[in-house]
């Protein structure tokens, strides 16, 4: 079975991420298509890009880009869970990305935005996929925004996120078109139950 990894990209205390990301892991193993790995880039703690060669070389030197190389490796799709900072995606993000280079080659990747504003981080989505594409990602055409996401989280208890139904369709949607990005992949993919 792939493995789907449901990537953190928020690093900053009294973050969302987790819980809206938990959610999805939920959705996920639901789906069935996948088995699933969350990693977060908090938890990764990646100074800014370091490597003294580029990364398309794959010759790194320090111990974080080794097990960062090794944690990605282990993931045949991703789905990157962004809040939108200033109208643009994180710089955890954009540096967990640059970071690596042969270890993205055409994998498949779909994008769970949200904000706290009404946009629920389109611009952030629009502004990384050319990004995605120059790395050598397969980029899903379907992405997942969540506008207001404040209201949907317990101020009290950030770990708990409380979707619409509506969401959990449109993440199924995403997940679909990740199964099919994957197939053309040789990936095994078991049919939904």
């Amino acid at each position: 079975m792939p493995r789907l990894q449901i990537v953190i990209a928020s690093t900053r205390p009294g973050r969302v991420g987790p819980a809206v990301a938990a959610w999805a892991a939920a959705e996920a193993r639901r789906h069935g298509g996948f088995e699933i790995e969350t990693v977060d880039l908090a938890e990764a703690g990646l100074p800014f890009f370091d490597e003294p060669e580029h990364p398309s070389t794959g010759e790194y030197v320090h111990q974080h880009t080794k097990d960062w190389s090794a944690t990605v490796s282990r993931g045949d799709a991703y789905v990157f869970v962004m809040p939108m900072y200033n109208g643009a995606f994180t710089a955890p993000l954009k540096n967990a990305i640059d970071f690596l280079y042969q270890e993205w080659q055409d994998k498949p990747v779909a994008l769970l935005s949200y904000t706290a504003g009404p946009s629920g981080g389109v611009p952030a989505v629009e502004m990384l996929r050319p990004i995605l594409t120059r790395v050598g990602f397969r980029a899903a055409g379907r992405s997942l925004s969540v506008p207001n996401v404040g209201e949907l989280t317990d101020p009290a208890d950030r770990s708990v996120f409380r979707a619409p139904a509506a969401l959990a369709a449109e993440l199924d949607g995403v997940l679909d078109e990740l199964a099919e990005l994957l197939a053309p992949l040789d990936v095994p993919v078991p049919a939904q139950v």
